[in-house]
């Protein structure tokens, strides 16, 4: 059943084909969280043998840039992809791919071959198949609800991400403590069910092309069009530099293993603190959507963030931390929730795949770069200082972009702009 098929039900789950979206997100999401705490742990804890913190600490913010550098060459190639070709085989292609590294890791574990030069093949590879997932995922989503549905689309969409990365990193983390190759076993696991459920989803069709035949103009279009949207640049642009500056992902093994010594079951409790506020946050979302006022709420909730960030990095205590945490993770949740609700309602269908793209491409940018400023400022300044400098920054970026974008600042409402409306119902 197609969105306009079940444009009078009152929820996203009665459309068979978000339903089996929902269950990609979830397990594949689940595994790359198991893989993400995996690949971490195992990187700091071989390069600790040999190393101090410090350089330790680098090495893992290098882990990922080479999850970045993929989807840097190949996010735009990708977005243009995705409004050519059948997104459903762009991700299932793509889950295939992540699959095979999960299961060719825990190969790897069983025979005892692992090294930090097979975990960083391992982390550039999964940056390509996220390269090729993550546009099209996010282009296929407004194809499958009626267009009043979106915003609560993309609110169980978080929930779904929300779930797997609570999950992802927990399970990963005890897996792990009683078995290091159990976590990459369930990984691919988990992988193979997103897979199923991407074949379930019935044909969507494709949007109307542009006039141009012309790959490098068409991509190009795709540009100028973030470009010249306030809305849309503000909102992309300003999760950029805020994770960029203030993303601690990175640097959780330091503390839990040289910090707050919880060892990789504690990792898994802090890899999964954000994700717990972010669920909370968005399950209220899911069921009462922001009405008013949401680009000003977008804003506080980036500041608090960035609070958040710099009262994590300055704590001693587990639970202070999980807390900190937590109230990070459901700042941002609003932040996802208000920029990814803007994006997809102020961008027409045809466009989808390119903005998405470029958003991704941001996106990564503000993460796996994030990881790497985080990594090089602790071998700089220690691991401490980077986790405070970077959410003092976040802070000061979020009034710097309340200033410069007044458009994002003013909007009010998820209401589709006139122009778009009738292409969007």
């Amino acid at each position: 059943m197609n969105a306009a098929a079940a444009e009078d039900r009152t929820s996203v789950f009665a459309i068979p084909d978000y339903r089996y979206f929902w269950i990609t997100k979830l397990a594949s999401t689940t595994s790359q969280m198991i893989l993400v705490i995996v690949i971490g742990w195992m990187v700091y804890d071989i390069a600790r043998e040999t190393m101090p913190e410090r350089e330790a600490a680098f090495l893992l913010g290098m882990v990922g840039l080479a999850q970045f550098l993929p989807l840097f060459v190949l996010s735009l190639v990708v977005g243009y992809i995705a409004d050519r070709v059948d997104r459903r085989y762009i991700v299932r292609g793509a889950l295939a791919l992540e699959m095979l590294c999960a299961a060719g890791l825990g190969a790897l574990e069983l025979t005892g071959g692992i090294s930090i030069p097979a975990l960083f093949v391992v982390a550039a590879l999964l940056g390509v198949g996220r390269a090729f997932a993550s546009p099209a995922l996010s282009a296929l989503a407004p194809n499958l609800v009626p267009v009043r549905m979106l915003p609560t689309a993309i609110a169980w969409n978080s929930i779904g991400w929300q779930v797997g990365a609570i999950g992802g990193p927990a399970m990963g983390g005890y897996l792990y403590a009683a078995n290091p190759a159990a976590p990459l076993v369930v990984s691919a696991a988990m992988l193979t069910i997103s897979l199923i459920a991407m074949f379930l989803i019935s044909r969507v069709p494709l949007p109307q092309a542009e006039a141009t035949a012309n790959p490098l103009e068409s991509v190009m279009n795709g540009l100028r069009y973030v470009r010249d949207n306030k809305v849309v640049l503000g909102a992309i642009s300003l999760d950029l530099f805020a994770v960029l500056l203030g993303g601690v992902t990175a640097l959780l093994p330091v503390y839990a293993r040289d910090i707050l010594a919880v060892g990789p079951e504690g990792l898994g409790h802090l890899r999964a603190a954000p994700a717990v506020g972010a669920a909370v946050v968005a399950l209220w979302l899911s069921r009462r959507p922001l009405a008013r006022h949401v680009g000003i709420k977008m804003f506080v909730c980036v500041a608090i963030f960035g609070i958040a960030i710099v009262v994590f990095g300055l704590s001693r205590d587990l639970w202070l931390s999980l807390g900190a945490l937590g109230v990070l993770g459901a700042a941002d949740m609003v932040s996802v929730y208000v920029r990814s609700s803007l994006i997809q309602i102020y961008t027409p269908d045809a466009m989808r795949g390119r903005v998405s793209s470029v958003s991704m491409l941001f996106i990564s940018a503000s993460n796996e770069l994030g990881e790497a400023r985080s990594g090089l400022t602790a071998a700089w300044f220690g691991p401490v200082e980077a986790v405070v400098i970077g959410g003092v920054g976040t802070i000061v970026v979020t009034a710097l972009w309340a200033w410069r974008f007044p458009e994002l600042r003013r909007a009010d409402s998820f209401d589709v702009p006139g122009a778009l409306k009738e292409r969007s119902t």
